[in-house]
């Protein structure tokens, strides 16, 4: 037989989390908190009077509408008359929590814990509260908890991450956010805190390559790979040359020093180094595919064709490989093949702004050979739309940076400090 609705509750707790860099404010956290309730039956629950479920749902809508003073008094009332009562705890937590009474909002997860151990959520709560009170060991292990009860609530795994990483704990960290991005894959919170862990178990590892042989090859790698992401190409290929030199024969990193090569405007030697590498890995995708781009550039579209065509049969879909063979058509006369590349390239997924320029404004020649003139109209004037907005964001980039710049020069200097 079902039990009247009041004879026992459960509560599902759906909150909305803020997980910006660095402390989470509670306040964020505890607006976006939603209480909806379920009848079940008793099982060894104690029964919850009528009168003390209305109070707690008038409780509950004044915590929904933010009256935290209101809905403390209230909790405070239902846990007085209801002693046993799980769910108000958790909610009086969560209110004295919001009210930044930290101490309090903890007692108040564990007595809901100790009333109901298995109560959905509230170890997630604890975890928060030790965490915001700088008690990193205890918030883990409440979130530890709350994980091996939940195992499936991806907020639990990513609170978990987020505490470990704060410990210092990286391993741990990247092993809860890979679950929580398993169960939550486009949270874009999620996706964060696991790109902050992932790094952080990066910088580690590096350090202690530095420390273990600083005149490793690998180190000289390292350093040349942050060149060239920080586009100082020319100090990425002396490092690359570094290490060459102390591997000669590595896979890969002619490859490498060949692009840094081709980005610093020095053709002649990326095509050398490109080589290079083919002669240590003759199978080597990216070094065969980067010399028939070169090939290209330098006005021989057969060899190129050639060149990216055995590439792409080893791995499909390289990254402007339509706009290359396009422009490797346009150089063969071929222009309705270099037509058909270079549509795709027009919208191919990941290819750089000004790639898809370039394949609008080649595009609008090779129609032009077609004969297809109001196609070739279409295609240039795409092209130049794409170039003016680019030259606006350009333009607007360089007035914040201009601005931020003045901001800066309007301060005034700091006050000298007083002598010790």
């Amino acid at each position: 037989m079902q039990k009247p609705f009041w004879c026992s509750v459960d509560m599902v707790v759906i909150a909305s989390f803020f997980t910006g860099l660095g402390r989470i404010p509670f306040r964020n956290f505890c607006a976006g908190v939603l209480l909806l309730f379920a009848a079940l039956p008793c099982l060894a629950q104690t029964p919850v009077p009528a009168g003390v479920m209305q109070e707690f749902q008038q409780a509950s809508e004044s915590m929904r509408l933010g009256n935290l003073d209101q809905a403390g008094d209230g909790f405070a009332a239902i846990v007085k008359q209801a002693p046993n009562f799980a769910e108000a705890f958790l909610n009086l937590g969560l209110v004295r929590e919001e009210q930044g009474r930290h101490e309090e909002a903890i007692a108040d997860f564990q007595k809901a814990l100790q009333l109901k151990p298995r109560l959905r959520g509230a170890n997630l709560f604890w975890g928060i509260a030790e965490y915001r009170t700088n008690k990193l060991d205890a918030s883990v292990a409440a979130l530890r908890k709350e994980t091996s009860i939940s195992p499936k609530d991806a907020n639990a795994w990513m609170w978990l991450g987020i505490v470990a990483l704060e410990k210092g704990d990286g391993d741990e960290a990247v092993h809860a956010l890979d679950q929580a991005a398993k169960l939550s894959p486009d949270n874009v919170d999620i996706l964060y805190h696991r790109g902050r862990a992932y790094l952080y178990v990066s910088q580690g590892s590096y350090a202690r390559m530095f420390k273990a042989d600083p005149k490793s090859w690998r180190v000289r790698q390292v350093l040349a790979q942050a060149n060239a992401d920080a586009e100082r190409h020319l100090d990425a290929i002396a490092e690359y040359q570094e290490a060459i030199r102390l591997a000669p024969n590595q896979p890969g990193l002619h490859e490498e020093l060949g692009s840094e090569f081709r980005n610093a405007g020095k053709p002649q030697e990326a095509e050398t180094a490109f080589l290079r590498e083919l002669e240590i890995d003759p199978f080597n995708v990216l070094a065969r595919y980067k010399l028939g781009v070169l090939a290209i550039e330098k006005g021989d579209g057969a060899k190129g064709k050639v060149l990216i065509e055995s590439a792409l049969k080893e791995k499909a879909g390289l990254l402007h490989s339509d706009y290359n063979l396009g422009r490797a058509e346009m150089l063969l006369g071929n222009d309705a093949a270099a037509a058909q590349h270079l549509e795709r390239a027009t919208s191919a997924p990941g290819s750089d702004p000004e790639i898809i320029q370039q394949a609008w404004y080649q595009l609008g020649i090779v129609y032009r050979h077609l004969r297809r003139m109001g196609d070739a109209q279409k295609a240039m004037a795409t092209f130049q739309k794409l170039k003016d907005e680019d030259a606006e964001n350009s333009q607007r980039a360089l007035k914040r940076y201009e601005a931020q710049q003045n901001s800066n020069a309007a301060q005034p200097p700091p006050s000298p400090e007083d002598p010790q």
